[in-house]
């Protein structure tokens, strides 16, 4: 069924093995209400900065993939920017992949998760939701925001049953601390619906963009974990029967 809803998107592009299961169509939606000193897309954070679309002209470009990720194993992924910052348009998008029997998962950092309706939520297979920190202080430095919005939205993601792989962005120095990795291991332990957790270790792959964009990129000096520190925090979730990547 045809519909006039429309949004802001930055782009789309095709992934393999990073946003969700197999190869997937990545949807960048446009706008975010954090400043994650690490982001790798400041050219999303803005919905000025998007272009207008239709959910129909979003579709068509899907259904040229649809048998490609199918066979692969995959389908359509959420991301940005934050798509629950236009909760109408992804809800839209979501319900009509899963119409159209497509694989669907959506990229947040739950800080906007009183936006997603259940009837979203039911349309969503999989939520990949980045839990910057578990320290509250920590938390409000590295992105601006509050955690205790997310730890609700994950708790409220049990409750309904829908399948999470927990994100995690391990930087030295601001993420690497072991009683609150052991904090946040302990929450999602808790937790009856986190299928995976990922470590991704911090990199600098978005510093041309800053640049591009006449910013400073706030961590350009900090380095990436080395391999032993990546495996340490990896092993502390394990060691709470979390299945850590």
């Amino acid at each position: 069924m045809k519909t006039t809803v429309a949004g802001r998107i930055h782009s789309w592009d095709l992934s393999t093995g990073v946003d969700g299961p197999g190869t997937r169509f990545v949807l960048f939606v446009s706008g975010c209400p954090l400043r994650c000193l690490y982001c790798a897309n400041p050219d999303t954070w803005h919905m000025r900065d998007g272009r207008d679309v239709t959910v129909d002209e979003v579709m068509a470009e899907i259904e040229k993939c649809q048998g490609f990720v199918t066979t692969a194993g995959g389908g359509v992924t959420l991301t940005g920017g934050e798509p629950l910052l236009q909760p109408a348009f992804s809800a839209e998008i979501l319900r009509r992949c899963k119409e159209a029997g497509l694989h669907t998962a959506l990229d947040t950092s739950g800080f906007l998760g009183t936006r997603a309706t259940d009837e979203l939520l039911a349309d969503t297979d999989l939520v990949l939701l980045d839990i910057k920190s578990f320290d509250v202080n920590t938390y409000r430095k590295l992105t601006g925001g509050e955690l205790a919005p997310t730890l609700k939205f994950a708790t409220r993601l049990d409750r309904l049953g829908t399948a999470v792989w927990i994100r995690y962005v391990l930087v030295p120095g601001w993420t690497d601390d072991r009683e609150a990795v052991d904090g946040l291991a302990r929450f999602v332990a808790g937790l009856g619906n986190v299928e995976r957790v990922d470590v991704l270790p911090f990199h600098k792959l978005g510093a041309a963009k800053y640049e591009a964009l006449g910013l400073p990129f706030p961590l350009r000096d900090n380095p990436g974990p080395d391999p032993r520190l990546i495996e340490r925090v990896r092993d502390q979730f394990g060691a709470y029967g979390l299945a850590a990547y």
